[in-house]
């Protein structure tokens, strides 16, 4: 079958909620059967949830949900509203009293885009649970919506020459094996086409009309004070593959390969880069195989993610530039 979205995936439901007045949002990708979970943390300021869990050598062995979330450590509320959401829709570990829902998460900071008072609740939460579950086979959106509403990028020249970028997606597949990709990419740096290394949003020249290089920026600032930490890329990769923890971490480790291929420069101490994995365990391939898919269609997500956003805030988008 063709996959359009990540949705197409067997047992896979996303949505997003979105306040586009406010400029923020969250995006929940669930699997209520239970996916085998990963996590890999690069960047230096993550603000996370649930992912201790998530080492191999922990107890839980399942995931139902990852919620990508603007706000800042703020947001992680949103992941309550989640929680909430899927055990009124019997979705859980079974711990004998009752079902718990498995939900891990990660924050952006958005809070300069927009609103700085507003951020994504439980009610956010709540809202993205009922429209995926509500609408399975809906693609998931993308561009200015959910995690991705607030998301910007090329800060090294402060708010005046910054690019818009949004929430992207990719779908990958290899025989019978599929990866998809959904990434909110709020870096500090520029997003490159990883295919041909040349810009598609980031830091604009003073005039504000053509991109110029975050690295050689950042190079020529060497000895001026760091930036804020106010950037983040966040994703999740969801694959029907059959994975140990053990091997949904080293996809996880691999994936992250896409950040440094599509974002320059990447993981420094101005961003809390986080990767999830969500390995639903319908198809037997190789974990290289999958380590390598689940890259190139994270790659496709971070570029999609400057090409479906649209200007906003006052900020241009790829589609504005010539």
């Amino acid at each position: 079958m063709e996959y359009r979205s990540i949705t197409d995936i067997e047992g896979i439901y996303a949505a997003s909620a979105t306040n586009a007045e406010a400029g923020t949002g969250c995006t929940v990708i669930i699997c209520p059967e239970g996916a085998t979970g990963a996590v890999d943390v690069r960047g230096g300021a993550p603000a996370t949830r649930e992912t201790d869990l998530l080492r191999p050598e922990e107890t839980v062995q399942v995931l139902h949900a990852v919620v990508l979330s603007g706000g800042s450590a703020y947001g992680l509320a949103a992941a309550t509203g989640v929680m909430e959401e899927l055990e009124r829709h019997d979705i859980g570990l079974d711990v004998g009293v009752g079902k718990v829902p498995i939900v891990s998460g990660a924050c952006l900071f958005d809070l300069a885009c927009g609103s700085a008072s507003v951020r994504p609740t439980a009610a956010y939460g709540v809202e993205a649970v009922r429209s995926a579950l509500d609408n399975p086979a809906e693609p998931l959106t993308r561009g200015n919506v959910g995690a991705g509403t607030g998301c910007t990028v090329g800060k090294l020249g402060g708010p005046a020459r910054a690019m818009k970028t949004g929430l992207g997606e990719c779908v990958e597949s290899c025989g019978e094996l599929v990866c998809g990709a959904v990434a909110a990419v709020n870096a500090v740096g520029d997003v490159v086409n990883p295919n041909t290394g040349s810009p598609v949003a980031g830091l604009l020249d003073e005039a504000g009309e053509r991109l110029t290089s975050s690295v050689d920026a950042l190079l020529s600032l060497a000895a001026a004070m760091p930036l804020a930490r106010t950037n983040t890329t966040i994703s999740c990769v969801v694959t029907n593959a059959k994975l140990t923890k053990a091997e949904a971490t080293k996809v996880a480790q691999m994936a992250a390969d896409a950040y440094a291929h599509a974002i320059r420069p990447t993981h420094t101490t101005n961003d809390g880069d986080s990767i999830f994995v969500m390995a639903t365990g319908k198809v037997a391939y190789p974990v290289d195989v999958v380590g390598a898919l689940a890259t190139k269609a994270l790659e496709g997500a971070i570029v999609d993610s400057a090409r479906s956003a649209e200007g906003a805030f006052g900020l241009k988008a790829a589609c504005d530039l010539a």
